[in-house]
């Protein structure tokens, strides 16, 4: 059985190592149990985590399968490089915490995004008012990059409101008239 951390990784234990290395290796259980002069079912409890070879099977085991003592006992080294990113990932974030915290600042990630998102629909007033929300927005909020991303969104969707405006007011790229001259 493999035990599974939050995440869903899996976490190999000592028995699932010992029937992947005899298996490597090619060999049935009962070969095994007759090279260390113990029994099949030995080999078996081993391998489903029931009970756990002695140090001395254990370095046996190791010379059979050509493998060190610590391949059999080292962790999953694909699950350590998880948790070593997990850990730096919350130290980040309990570092936000604390500046957050300390600061007595409130985190006004989704506010400001609410606010950009207005803003594009109430152009050319986004203009003024998404500079003041991007002025606003901190390192040490949620969304921080997504609220910037979002207010040069709302800036050019304001840019092209105000065109689109200034455009219908003194008739900029309206349909032109074309007169014919000629026979009539």
């Amino acid at each position: 059985m493999k035990e599974s951390n939050r995440k869903g990784c899996k976490i190999m234990l000592l028995g699932e190592r010992l029937k992947e290395t005899r298996q490597k290796k090619g060999v049935s259980q009962s070969t095994v149990a007759e090279h260390l002069n113990i029994s099949r079912q030995s080999i078996s409890k081993w391998e489903n985590n029931s009970s756990y070879p002695d140090l001395d099977n254990l370095v046996r085991l190791s010379e059979y399968y050509e493998v060190t003592v610590d391949d059999l006992l080292k962790e999953n080294q694909g699950l350590k490089k998880k948790i070593e990113e997990n850990n730096e990932k919350i130290k980040d974030s309990q570092k936000k915490l604390a500046y957050i915290q300390a600061n007595g600042e409130r985190d006004e990630g989704l506010v400001l995004l609410m606010l950009n998102l207005l803003s594009c629909l109430i152009a050319p007033l986004g203009l003024f008012i998404t500079p003041i929300i991007l002025k606003r927005n901190k390192a040490t909020n949620t969304f921080y990059k997504l609220v910037f991303v979002a207010g040069v969104i709302s800036l050019l969707v304001n840019l092209f409101g105000l065109y689109a405006h200034l455009g219908n007011l003194f008739h900029w790229g309206g349909p032109s008239s074309v007169e014919y001259i000629g026979n009539q």
